[in-house]
């Protein structure tokens, strides 16, 4: 298959760069169409594909050197989640790792030097897997209002809640878990009493139930149940009560790699339609000689590379120290969008073949439709972009 399509070339990328980006595509293309269809049949987690990422370091690029990572920015980040993606892995490859690569950024940041050498270089090396808990069946995006609960006991706590769609549960032996240690009610904000805490995922106190779904198959997605989870208080990151505060540190790096990870797979979906317009015959000539087929697929290439940009640009903010909410947020949507939009226009591209398994363009739409759900929905983003830049009354 060609590929025409390559957004990285509008980018002036230094020579480390560069060999990132090749580096990581040798990874990625060492499993092909049929390892990842057959995994999407299976349900099995990418165990293969892991352990070569995390024998290259990649688990590890913005963690600090000190404890065994690369030490670079969200934009070496965001380009390694563009090439994961941008294979025919898709979203499958992307969330096999995409937990390494910001979850652990609250402890970076807010963790004791104890904490980053006890929990970090296993990490990056592969030798455990991380999961995330902070969603919850009741709370939704409302983080406020999540019930799981730590009471204290002796030099420690005591969990007990729910969980949802907490990501690689059943292959993670550590969990990232936000959970309220202050009643609600006696907090002046509802996200306030917070704590955040990096613990063992104990399954003798919790239960990992896995949850159906449309696609990504190979990464599960679990309900959670915790029962009296107990948790030592060298557990707990930074000071109890600022757990959201500490989250809120990884949330624009996430958006960003979402963005990146989307278009990703829009760029592997867009180049599958456009080598299949080229050779697809019909009545003597290619597909791809039909405006009806050409002008979609055109508008899907400046889709993707308008969102690249900002996606980009956000990053190399972050990395700056400069606020990059706005852009880290439309990155995030602009991005989902255009991988979305790439991907469908790909399955009709190909036409009935499209919905044929053979061409998997239909399980990257499947998995095109993740990061328009997930982390955060279409309609906040819109919401955050008209009241902190537009400056429009809050409507919620």
């Amino acid at each position: 298959m060609t590929e025409p399509v390559c957004l990285t070339s509008t980018l002036e990328l230094d020579t480390s760069q560069t060999t990132i980006l090749n580096s990581v595509r040798a990874v990625v293309g060492q499993f092909d169409d049929d390892y990842w269809l057959q995994l999407d049949r299976a349900g099995e987690f990418p165990h293969a594909f892991y352990d070569e990422m995390a024998k290259g370091g990649w688990l590890g690029i913005a963690m600090p050197e000190q404890v065994g990572g690369a030490d670079l920015g969200i934009f070496e980040a965001a380009l390694m989640m563009y090439a994961v993606a941008n294979s025919p892995g898709g979203m499958s490859a992307a969330s096999a790792i995409h937990i390494n690569i910001f979850g652990p950024h609250p402890i970076v940041v807010h963790g004791t030097e104890e904490q980053k050498r006890a929990w970090l270089p296993d990490l990056i090396q592969g030798r455990s897997k991380c999961c995330f808990g902070v969603t919850e069946p009741d709370s939704g995006l409302e983080t406020g209002s999540i019930q799981t609960f730590a009471r204290p006991d002796g030099d420690g706590y005591i969990i007990t809640g729910q969980k949802i769609w907490t990501s690689t549960a059943q292959h993670a032996d550590k969990i990232m878990l936000l959970v309220r240690t202050t009643p609600k009610e006696l907090c002046q904000r509802a996200t306030d009493g917070l704590s955040l805490f990096f613990t063992d995922l104990d399954k003798r106190f919790v239960e990992v139930r896995e949850i159906p779904k449309m696609g990504r198959s190979a990464v599960d997605s679990n309900l959670v149940f915790i029962d009296e989870l107990p948790v030592p208080r060298k557990d707990l990151i930074g000071e109890e009560g600022r757990g959201f505060e500490y989250i809120l540190h990884g949330l624009n790096p996430e958006r960003i790699l979402v963005g990146a990870e989307a278009l990703g797979i829009g760029v592997q979906t867009l180049n599958r339609a456009v080598d299949y317009a080229r050779n697809r015959v019909v009545f003597g000539r290619p597909i791809g000689q039909n405006q009806a087929i050409q002008h979609p697929l055109a508008e899907n290439w400046m889709d993707l590379q308008s969102a690249f940009l900002v996606c980009m640009e956000a990053a190399r903010l972050y990395d700056a120290g400069k606020p990059a909410g706005a852009l880290a947020n439309a990155a995030k949507y602009l991005g989902a969008e255009a991988g979305y939009r790439a991907a469908t226009q790909s399955v009709m591209t190909h036409g009935g073949m499209g919905y044929a398994k053979e061409y998997h363009v239909e399980r990257l739409l499947r998995e095109a439709m993740i990061p328009r759900l997930a982390p955060v929905s279409a309609q906040l983003i819109l919401c955050y972009i008209a009241e902190r830049v537009l400056e429009l009354p809050r409507s919620y």
